[in-house]
Parts: C-alpha cells; structure tokens; sequence
C-alpha cells in the first residue's frame, strides 16, 4: 500500500505540478494497521492520510466551526487569492488572479482553486474527492502496479476508495485528505463522523499525533515487548460486543503513557491484560474516559500539538453511556462477561 500511494504521489507531481489544485504530500499512514495492530487480520482496511497545501497565488485558512458545541471540533478551510505580480518570474510568468483582468486570466491561464473545488470560498471535502476519484482512475494505467493488479474504485463522497486485486490477493485502501493545523501532528481532515457532515466541514484528526505516540512506544519498549499484542488481543475479543474499538486503543493508549514501557514484556503479559480490563471496568462504571490528545498535559515532547489542544478540557469519550441508561447498563453487563 505504502508503495502504491508512493507511486500515486510521484505522478500526481508531475500532473499538477503547474496547476491550481491542491499541493499533494507524501501519504501518512494512519489507524491500526500501521500503528501494528489490527482487530480483522483478514480484513484490514489500509487508512492513509494525504496532506494537502494551497497552490501558487492561494493560501488556506483555517476557520473553527463554533456553532455547535460538540467533542470533535469542525473547521473550514477558507481559500483566499494572494497577490503574486512580484512573483511572475518565479511562477513562469502566471498572471495575478487578484490584478489581471477576467478577461485576460479566462484566455491565458486554468481557472483558480477557487473556480473549481470549493463552494463559497471553502473547499469542498465531496469535489475534493470527487476530483481525487478523476486522478486515481487517469493515472493508474501508468503505475507498474497497473500490470498485474486490478483497479476498482468503489463510491464514497468524503474520502477515496481503493481496491486493488490480483486473483489470490485484494487491498482495501481508503485515502483522507487533510490540512495540516501550524506546524503540529494535528489535521483537520475529510474524514466524517456523523451521519451527515457538510461539504465544507472538516472535523479536527488526531490519528497523525496517535501514530506518532506508538512509534514513540516503540522505539522506547523493550524488543519482546508484547503492549501491541495486549491492544490486539482486547479489540479481538471485543468484536463482539458493543464497545467502541476506539475506547480499547485510548484505554491503551492511557496505560502505556503512565505504565514503564520495561512493565509490558512477555512475563507482563497476564497483568497488563488484567490492568486493560480493570481499566476498562473502572472507566464503564464512572462513565468517563477521556480522550488521549485533547487536553492531555502529559503527551511526550515527540507530539507536536497546538497550544490550544494542549489547554482544551479533555472531553469524555464515554459521555453516551450518562445520556442513554440502558447503554450503560449492557455495558456494565458485558464488563462483567468479560
């Protein structure tokens, strides 16, 4: 997978390199089956995330959706023109968007970002993809990837699907796009959350900074290290019940920040499990777990986040279970068969 959107990325270069659509980056990839551990051996589906800044003559600002109070946090990413009639020779003699006239600028040069993925000075998360969708399905004849594998695309309006097989085996792939917050492992990304997100929301990701955070462990943990097994083992019990895979990596995530890293080897291994379950009993009873990244003063320096993540209030991943009674219940219940 890693190799394919390697591939992608080279040829999206070469593509848009005098273009006014977005900058494409190297893909990160993110979620359980690059952090080392995945519930569905079987079915993995390969997450990545590629990064995306403004074209020439364009910048992105980032705009926080404050209507609505909710955990995740949505932003806009407003596009707006830059002056560049004293950059003309840098950009191969580009004419100004701001100073040239309609007119000349119809006649002589691709419309701007603005003209073509964004509604209302916004991007568009669905012609973002939508467009990503056109550029996957063009270039992939030309991948060596091309020769033996087979390509589909199925339909997704918020990210890009990608199924690629070859008679024995099949990669699933889904590709997010995001803008990078300052300098930091915090995005805003085109992944949804909710049954209905607008076209021009971009809800605030964490996965880059949660990556980060494991590849942290394990440069630190000693090599029979068994803390991914113990993650691996828990969200594959968990397959059936109702818990969130989500709440078993925090709940982890938490234990490996306070835990000695020397404390999860082989002969660890029964405790640790125990300390998961304890924590995860702990945690159902009082109805509160809090999120790893928001609000947590004690991520290692390695985690670059904003300052205003870092002064947030964590909020409550487990806040449902306060609002619906009988999901604690059947909680508590499974906690309990567990």
């Amino acid at each position: 997978t890693s190799q394919l959107m390697d591939n992608y990325v080279r040829y999206f270069g070469r593509i848009l390199a005098n273009s006014f659509y977005p900058v494409l980056h190297r893909a990160i990839g993110v979620g359980s089956a690059f952090e080392g551990w995945s519930p569905r051996e079987q079915d993995v589906v390969y997450r990545v995330l590629i990064p995306m800044t403004p074209p020439r003559g364009h910048s992105f600002h980032l705009e926080l959706d404050s209507a609505e109070e909710r955990p995740v946090r949505n932003f806009r990413v407003r596009v707006q023109l830059e002056c560049t009639c004293t950059t003309e020779q840098q950009y191969d003699n580009m004419l100004c968007f701001l100073h040239h006239s309609e007119e000349e600028l119809r006649g002589n040069q691709d419309p701007s970002l603005l003209d073509t993925l964004c509604t209302s000075s916004y991007l568009d998360v669905q012609k973002t993809a939508r467009w990503f969708y056109q550029l996957v399905r063009a270039i992939w004849p030309a991948l060596p990837q091309a020769h033996n594998w087979h390509l589909t695309l199925p339909p997704s309006t918020r990210s890009c699907q990608i199924k690629v097989t070859n008679g024995s085996e099949s990669f699933r792939t889904e590709i997010l796009f995001g803008v990078q917050r300052d300098d930091s492992d915090i995005f805003v990304s085109s992944q949804t959350r909710e049954a209905y997100t607008p076209s021009t929301t971009w809800p605030e990701y964490y996965g880059v900074a949660e990556l980060k955070f494991f590849k942290y462990i394990a440069r630190e943990a000693p090599i029979d290290s068994l803390h991914l097994k113990c993650l691996q083992f828990f969200t594959r019990l968990m397959l059936g019940f109702s818990f969130p895979t989500y709440i078993m990596k925090t709940i982890v995530m938490h234990l490996l920040n306070v835990t000695p890293v020397s404390l999860w080897r082989r002969r660890d291994f029964l405790m640790r499990l125990l300390d998961i379950g304890d924590s995860l009993y702990l945690c159902v009873q009082a109805k509160r777990l809090k999120h790893f990244i928001v609000g947590n003063p004690r991520l290692p320096m390695a985690i670059i986040v904003p300052p205003d993540i870092q002064r947030m209030r964590s909020y409550n991943l487990l806040q449902y279970l306060e609002q619906q009674p009988a999901a604690h219940t059947q909680a508590i219940y499974e906690c309990k068969v567990l």
